[in-house]
């Protein structure tokens, strides 16, 4: 057993760091920590393209009371730092930042009472683009990862959808005033259906606050804008995708299982192709659920009551 910590302490968040590196060198990982660092069962939470930790505070304080929950800004994001060489953006750097990650939290625990490193539990919850990491990490040899949440993603990218996110991943707008950015990202994913329309008041602050960047302009003046860098997206802006990006052998390969969540209205992960992701899974263990939210495009922000009490369920029913 591990030591027990107040649940006051659970559930307020930590911030830490670890020290990721490319071929432009070494680059701070940031990540929020939410539950008792001692706690074997870890489940890290990683988000979409343009997005950040900080979208999981919902569930992670759901989650807090019975795991350790690890909620990174991927590089380029949130809180992380810009690589040097924006060429350095993509699946191969985060996969191995990620990889960094897992040990990092998973051997910090080996001093803890009655902990091994050998012990420890990796569950995986990624949406969008962290559900991509999440799945090709599932897919390696001797994967760490025990269960895997996908949300609102698979291994066919829907090519609408793909055409819709390089509209405006990689822009870089400028606001004199928060109402005025707050305005404009609600704008932003209006066309993602209902992700906005499904969060309150409250929730919607917690976006922008953490969507947000201050700037101090070289004129004095003091703006508002995104927290990544806008690099992310330079092979991805402006591009009209004519044919859909398809992973099945990558997906074929999952041998753990995968609790694949849809958002009804969704662009990206067309319900097609979520019916066929259960269908291909005939591997003993590798069981898949799926469950639809209704009015909810893309993708399902894990703010909601039930969004939060099915993941939930996957990951902590044993």
């Amino acid at each position: 057993m591990h030591a027990v910590t107040p649940d006051s302490d659970l559930c307020t968040p930590r911030s830490a760091s670890l020290q990721g590196f490319s071929a432009s060198g070494f680059h701070r990982i940031a990540y929020t920590e939410w539950g008792d660092p001692g706690n074997p069962h870890v489940i890290v939470c990683a988000h979409g393209l343009t997005r950040n930790g900080r979208d999981f505070d919902w569930l992670a304080r759901h989650l807090a009371r019975d795991a350790r929950v690890v909620c990174p800004d991927i590089v380029g994001r949130g809180d992380s730092d810009w690589l040097a060489d924006p060429a350095q953006y993509g699946y191969p750097q985060y996969l191995a930042d990620m990889t960094a990650l897992i040990a990092r939290v998973t051997t910090s625990q080996v001093n803890t009472p009655a902990h091994t490193a050998a012990s420890a539990r990796v569950d995986w919850v990624g949406t969008s683009m962290g559900g991509l990491i999440g799945m090709m990490l599932a897919a390696a040899p001797r994967t760490p990862i025990r269960r895997l949440v996908m949300n609102d993603i698979g291994p066919v990218l829907a090519r609408e959808g793909l055409t819709r996110i390089a509209t405006y991943a990689g822009s870089d707008p400028r606001f004199d005033s928060v109402e005025a950015f707050a305005a404009w990202l609600g704008e932003l994913f209006r066309p993602w259906g209902a992700f906005t329309a499904a969060l309150t008041d409250v929730q919607l602050q917690h976006l922008v606050r953490y969507s947000m960047r201050t700037f101090d302009d070289a004129d004095g003046r003091t703006t508002f804008g995104l927290r990544y860098d806008p690099a992310i997206a330079d092979g991805f802006r402006g591009k009209v995708f004519e044919r859909d990006i398809e992973l099945w052998p990558i997906w074929d390969t999952v041998e753990i299982p995968v609790l694949i969540l849809r958002g009804a209205e969704s662009e990206i992960l067309r319900s097609d192709t979520a019916r066929m992701m259960c269908e291909r899974r005939p591997t003993p263990g590798a069981s898949t659920a799926l469950l639809e939210f209704t009015g909810i495009g893309h993708a399902p922000a894990l703010a909601d009551a039930d969004q939060i009490a099915a993941v939930a369920a996957f990951l902590l029913e044993d």
